[in-house]
């Protein structure tokens, strides 16, 4: 008997490895898969500006660091006694004007870089509404708070989110033409957008998503489709996970065994079968680290440090970009 329905996920022709170089950009979502990587010393980088829920905020940034164009005063402003921009999240909001203009062209140096070395680019998509400064008529990353008269509300159609994509693919490409993308949308449901909006917003991103995977592009760059793929965490969600005890309290955003479950699958599909030992040996060096000793003092647990310490030299000689 089975008790849910399995979605098929299709193996990736590009799989990431240790030696993969790995950008993670978008929603909440992407921070979650992140973790994931994070735990388990991929090379990889999540949202350097922040979460990022919708595809032309995305663009606009992704184009801001090919270009090297730097931050100014021109785009900043203070609220609530912060420095902040509309093009980031406000977690990099900062009290100090120079030091966050001097924080934000730090990060986007080093985003050019880490873009220029990829090998992997994952995007997660979490919604199609976006607003819109009624000053300025850019639609903004993140409002910071800002009273909502100041701007309109609006859905972004399919072919915008379509078109931000494709610039996003096109402008990571003129530096790296050898980047793979992997695009997924966020399961996170955006009720305050209302309930039928929200599936209305998600059914624009997965269409959007889907014209872009085999769309040929009409340029002088060689970019082909092979390098674009999807995968299905929304789904994976709606479908396979389709009961409430995989929601986190809120009832909106999955829970960490949901989290745990999109993660193996994802596992299963994309990550190259030759990572599978070290991530075994990586997880137990975690483990091992994590552990909390009644009594630190004794003589087994001394034995239990060396042990883990041999485990940690061992496997920095075989990642030397490793540290615990």
């Amino acid at each position: 008997m089975q008790f849910t329905t399995k979605i098929p996920v299709q193996k990736s022709s590009f799989p990431i490895d240790y030696d993969s170089k790995i950008m993670l950009l978008g929603s909440c979502f992407a921070e979650n898969i992140g973790k994931k990587f994070s735990y388990f010393k991929y090379q990889a980088t999540t949202n350097p500006f922040g979460i990022i829920f919708n595809a032309v905020s995305l663009e606009k940034l992704i184009r801001r660091v090919v270009e090297n164009k730097k931050f100014t005063e021109n785009d900043i402003f203070f609220h609530n006694e912060l420095w902040h921009c509309y093009e980031v999240h406000s977690e990099l909001s900062n009290p100090d004007k120079d030091l966050f203009l001097s924080h934000l062209n730090s990060i986007l140096e080093s985003t050019h870089r880490h873009i220029a070395a990829l090998t992997h680019c994952i995007i997660t998509l979490g919604t199609s509404w976006v607003y819109s400064n009624i000053e300025t008529h850019e639609i903004v990353a993140n409002c910071h708070k800002v009273p909502q008269k100041q701007f309109t509300k609006e859905l972004l159609s399919i072919e915008q989110t379509e078109k931000s994509l494709e610039n996003i693919i096109l402008l990571i490409h003129s530096v790296n033409p050898n980047c793979h993308f992997i695009f997924t949308v966020s399961p996170v449901r955006h009720i305050k957008d209302g309930f039928i909006e929200n599936t209305l917003s998600k059914a624009h991103l997965i269409a959007a998503i889907h014209s872009i995977l085999n769309k040929k592009f009409s340029t002088s760059l060689e970019v082909t489709n092979q390098n674009r793929n999807y995968f299905p965490s929304y789904e994976i969600m709606m479908d396979e996970l389709r009961d409430y005890r995989f929601y986190a309290e809120d009832m909106l955003h999955p829970n960490q065994t949901a989290i745990d479950y999109i993660w193996l699958r994802f596992y299963e599909h994309y990550i190259s079968e030759s990572a599978a030992k070290l991530m075994e040996e990586v997880d137990a060096i975690q483990k091992g680290l994590a552990h909390r000793p009644f009594n630190p003092n004794t003589e087994s647990h001394q034995k239990f440090l060396a042990q883990l310490n041999l485990k940690i030299e061992t496997i920095k000689k075989k990642l030397p970009h490793v540290s615990f």
